[in-house]
């Protein structure tokens, strides 16, 4: 069952193995409001002439505004709305790009009933290869009695 309220689901509606996901292109525009947001103004990301130079050999997005993705499908659909993050382990596997469409998923590991606390794994791919892999805890709200 879903809060009606907030959308998002309660603590005793969640089961191990549920999933979700979200999809989004990287775009120039994604990266320059990224920057302008963020402050992160790192040539890497801003520069081509530069971004040339490094190990990338071209411009790469923030890995933050890749790992927002994962934020995406945790607020909005699972666990959803009414669900506060506590922890996130990301590791940065590799680079995404101007272009590259990023799938998002999430999927439900532990659930701890009593702490009102769930445990999802989390990644990023772009053409099926994981960019972003981790995990996120969050606590969601239980049902009102």
């Amino acid at each position: 069952m879903v809060n009606p309220v907030t959308g998002g689901y309660y603590i005793e509606d969640l089961e191990i193995g549920m999933e979700e996901s979200f999809v989004k292109e990287v775009t120039e525009e994604l990266i320059i409001a990224f920057a302008e947001i963020s402050g992160d103004t790192n040539p890497v990301h801003l520069d081509e002439e530069y971004a040339k130079t490094t190990r990338f050999k071209g411009r790469i997005a923030h890995g933050l505004l890749t790992a927002g993705f994962i934020s995406t499908v945790l607020g909005t659909k699972l666990p959803g709305p009414g669900s506060i993050y506590l922890h996130q382990d990301l590791v940065f596997r590799a680079p995404v790009r101007i272009g590259d469409v990023v799938h998002s998923s999430v999927k439900v590991e532990k659930i701890n009933f009593h702490r009102r606390v769930v445990t999802l794994s989390c990644k990023c791919t772009v053409n099926n290869r994981v960019v972003i892999g981790g995990e996120a805890v969050m606590m969601v709200p239980p049902r009102e009695a």
